[in-house]
């Protein structure tokens, strides 16, 4: 009987413990759904404590939390709503963006500050198909794209030469900028500035307005000599005619058109039926957006997005290296090109006479595609001795800002 007792109580004993061990088994199994999760970033800390060290190469390994990498801080990325918000913002990010020489930021303002219409469109009406964080991302993804050259002592440049003729980097005299100004990756361009009003803030800045040559070879990957791309003497449209009849066919991007490599499927305000500042949105990308439409030498946005302003030399006096400047030339196409491409836009084709009349022309002609990019004397690293040739004068006229 007390054997009995005792196997009846043993057996009882056996039950209650195999009911506590599922109870633990059980507790353990449902607090990690209790916790509560603060982050992607805590909750995987807190496995790789808690875990024992995993030994197998088929484990799955944690999932990387990547940061969002923004250009060069501070950089103010804002939607402005009025002229002045705009411009307030383009000029702080010019400021902590590009290394400016002293004073360059002042002359610009006040540029800027003469025109009623100078900056990147019209705010209440213009739509960007593409914002600056889109941008960043883009370019991101794309490692290895051309980065600027330290021999042209300033940001978002790189030199240009002639490879064709033993040229290099280290032989060049010409720096030119590889985004439309303001010349800040993923930045919209500036729009409504005529052609005087281009070339002083390229002087403000220690530059000048490209001369056609220099753009078309920074396009075509080649630098000409001006003897080989001008004929002087001729009259200008002559003078067009003859180096569009004999000029080489090349994009930026290779021997064959492709508008879809760039910014050119962007759209017109609905009611924009004549260039007017109330009416035509400058829908422009940012800077840079289109990795392949790039040329050789690392210059960005040379077909679509903005077209742009620089000077033609009537004569060698008026040549941008010698210290001149001659007629307005507009090269490239515009952001909505892939649906109305109206001319050539192929690197050294020249328009005839479009606009044409002095650089200097305080009523010169503005558009809201219509942009500009800066060149940059340079002294060749290959000979200090050869003349530093760098324009820093800054013509004082001022655009009244007029109707469009």
């Amino acid at each position: 009987m007390k054997q009995r007792r005792a196997v009846f109580a043993l057996g009882i004993l056996v039950i209650v413990l195999v009911g506590l061990a599922s109870v633990r088994r059980f507790a353990r199994q449902r607090a990690p759904l209790a916790t509560p999760v603060a982050s992607v970033a805590s909750v995987a800390s807190a496995r790789s404590e808690l875990a024992p060290p995993v030994t197998s190469a088929s484990a799955a390994a944690p999932v990387p939390v990547v940061p969002v990498r923004p250009p060069a801080p501070p950089y103010l990325d804002t939607t402005a709503t009025t002229l002045p918000e705009q411009r307030s913002a383009l000029f702080t990010n010019m400021q902590n963006q590009l290394d400016l020489p002293a004073g360059a930021l002042d002359k610009i303002e006040a540029i800027f500050a003469a025109s009623h219409y100078l900056g990147q469109g019209e705010p209440k009406i213009t739509k960007h198909p593409m914002t600056r964080a889109e941008c960043r991302a883009i370019r991101e993804k794309n490692a290895g794209l051309h980065p600027e050259d330290a021999r042209c002592g300033a940001r978002n440049m790189v030199p240009l030469f002639d490879p064709a003729n033993g040229g290099s980097t280290n032989t060049a005299n010409v720096c030119i900028d590889q985004f439309e100004f303001p010349n800040i990756p993923c930045e919209y361009p500036v729009t409504w500035v005529r052609s005087s009003e281009a070339a002083e803030i390229c002087e403000a800045q220690g530059k000048r307005l490209c001369d056609a040559h220099e753009w078309e070879g920074a396009c075509a990957g080649a630098l000409h000599t001006p003897e080989v791309d001008y004929t002087f003497g001729e009259r200008r449209i002559m003078q067009e005619y003859l180096h569009n009849k004999t000029r080489e066919l090349i994009w930026a991007y290779g021997p064959k058109a492709d508008q879809a490599k760039c910014g050119t499927m962007s759209h017109k305000s609905r009611e924009c039926y004549t260039p007017d500042w109330g009416i035509c949105g400058s829908n422009t990308y940012p800077a840079g957006a289109f990795p392949e439409c790039v040329s050789r030498f690392g210059v960005f946005d040379q077909h679509g997005n903005a077209a742009e302003h620089m000077n033609l030399p009537i004569k060698p006096e008026q040549l941008g290296k010698n210290g001149g400047v001659g007629e307005t030339e507009m090269k490239g196409s515009w952001f909505i090109f892939s649906s109305e491409a109206v001319h050539p836009d192929d690197c050294r084709w020249r328009a005839l006479m479009w606009h044409a009349g002095p650089i200097r022309a305080l009523d010169s002609h503005r558009n809201y595609h219509l942009g500009f990019r800066c060149c940059k004397d340079i002294r060749p690293s290959a000979s200090a001795d050869a003349p530093d040739k760098t324009d820093t004068t800054v013509n004082t006229a001022k655009a009244d800002g007029g109707s469009p």
